[in-house]
């Protein structure tokens, strides 16, 4: 089970399956499953600090890594930890969630315009509104419609506009996407001929869980 840093409330036995399932991932467009067209590439230069590598967008990615989580929940302050795997391709995507010992927690398959969400001992929980499904399952909101784009540094920001994070003279790019997320990409790691995001940050103030703030670092990515 995730480790949860709890004031005092004792959560249900559906919540504390919810909130071991982090330990976010916290793991485009809020909303539905089916998956967000971001382009089968979208190239980009790699930013002002005069890099000449470029960037494009990949419809199929492995990426691993570990996420932090602090929410609210009854007026109390929570925190959790754990680690996550991320598969996607064109048309389906799969994230496992993590405890800190490895021990796998739940697990999300997104595809053919439906979202399953497994946890040990439940049945599975399945929607067509993926971000729907994760906030109703672990009781806070995990934005997996969005991460697909923003784990590489893509997304739409609040005008509508869509954006391509860049590392500047000190290796930080913020963006406010169009389902009012603050987004932080605050490291990067070289790879070849191109950079990509290595650590993100995301903030929101959320009527599920008051102020959510999530970490993800990434340590392994591959393009395929």
């Amino acid at each position: 089970m995730m480790r949860a840093v709890r004031n005092t409330t004792k959560p249900s036995a559906l919540r504390r399956a919810g909130l071991g399932a982090l330990m976010l991932a916290a793991i485009a467009l809020s909303g539905c499953s089916t998956l967000p067209s971001s382009g089968d590439t979208a190239a980009a230069s790699s930013g002002s600090n005069g890099s000449a590598a470029a960037r494009q967008y990949r419809q199929a990615i492995d990426v691993s890594g570990r996420l932090s989580l602090r929410y609210q929940q009854d007026g109390k302050q929570q925190a959790m930890y754990g680690s996550f795997t991320w598969s996607q391709s064109k048309q389906e995507t799969a994230i496992t969630l993590l405890s800190p010992l490895g021990q796998t927690l739940a697990t999300i398959n997104i595809g053919a315009g439906q979202a399953t969400l497994k946890q040990a001992g439940q049945p599975p929980r399945i929607a067509s509104d993926v971000d729907a499904l994760t906030v109703q399952a672990l009781g806070w909101p995990l934005p997996i419609a969005g991460l697909r784009d923003w784990l590489q540094g893509f997304g739409e920001d609040a005008g509508g506009q869509r954006f391509t994070a860049t590392p500047n003279a000190d290796d930080s790019f913020s963006v406010t996407t169009a389902d009012k997320w603050l987004i932080q990409y605050s490291n990067w790691q070289d790879s070849g001929a191109e950079s990509y995001p290595k650590r993100i940050d995301l903030a929101r103030n959320t009527a599920q869980a008051g102020e959510v703030a999530i970490r993800i670092a990434i340590s392994s990515r591959q393009s395929h």
